[in-house]
């Protein structure tokens, strides 16, 4: 393990691998580096870049300074860039692919981003979090009630069955879930600048000129699937890609490695 400091002085905490240009994995809600899924896709592609998976502040081995902003998520990428020597490109998946899109915002050094499905709604093809879905996930961290903040945030936030989320209660991953159930909120903060079931503004996204490679699964959820082709449109410079047989809860690293590869050594 390895960790940096950021401008505030939170320690983040990251593993690297591999030789090449380097790749900052940005997770999304519910993970962090040990994650099964990033620690394949850092073995993975450790075998064409130096890689940097780390834990978003308040996960894992990072830590927690408040009060929170998305502006420090954006410091913590700043750090992890210099510490990589500068510039480096980013993946991001879900809510980390939107704290890319944020921190390609700010103006920092990225050379390209691989983003599958940023968890933006631009429409109302499917159920939409509640209005005051933020304020709700925070008081129920608030009142150190995380069993509970996990399950409406996996249902009202991700649209997930009830009954697959008591069913999640009852096996080892739930124990992984509510670790890092404190950190929910920030994934709620970081969507939090968009409307839900709003298109994009026509400008919003004017600015990330950083060539951008936008992912979806043919089998996600329509309003992901449109809302990672609206960010295509949306973005300067970017293409987009459906890969088939995919979801948002079913990611193959296998086979997401290849693509993303081949985009970033493009």
């Amino acid at each position: 393990m390895k960790t940096v400091t950021s401008k505030d002085g939170t320690r983040i905490a990251y593993d690297q691998s591999g030789q090449g240009e380097p790749v900052i994995l940005v997770n999304g809600a519910f993970s962090f580096r040990h994650f099964s899924g990033s620690v394949e896709l850092a073995n993975l592609l450790s075998k064409n870049f130096t890689v940097l998976n780390y834990d978003r502040r308040g996960r894992g081995d990072s830590g927690d300074t408040k009060p929170y902003a998305v502006e420090r998520e954006i410091e913590d990428l700043a750090a992890l860039i210099q510490a990589a020597g500068g510039s480096a490109h980013l993946w991001g998946l879900s809510s980390g692919a939107v704290l890319a899109l944020k921190a390609a915002a700010s103006g920092l050094n990225i050379k390209k981003m691989a983003l599958y499905d940023p968890a933006y709604r631009i429409d109302h093809s499917g159920p939409l979090p509640p209005s005051d879905f933020q304020q709700h996930v925070t008081a129920l961290i608030a009142a150190d009630r995380r069993g509970e903040a996990v399950r409406y945030f996996m249902t009202k936030g991700m649209g997930a069955p009830g009954f697959v989320v008591t069913i999640m209660r009852l096996l080892p991953v739930w124990k992984r879930l509510t670790a890092v159930a404190n950190t929910l909120p920030y994934d709620a903060a970081m969507l939090a600048d968009h409307i839900p079931g709003q298109p994009f503004p026509a400008d919003k996204w004017s600015s990330v000129t950083v060539p951008t490679l936008v992912m979806t699964g043919d089998k996600a959820v329509v309003s992901l699937q449109n809302t990672a082709q609206a960010l295509a449109q949306a973005l300067p410079n970017a293409g987009f890609r459906s890969l088939a047989g995919l979801s948002h809860t079913n990611i193959d690293m296998k086979v997401i490695a290849p693509v993303v590869t081949e985009f970033l050594s493009r």
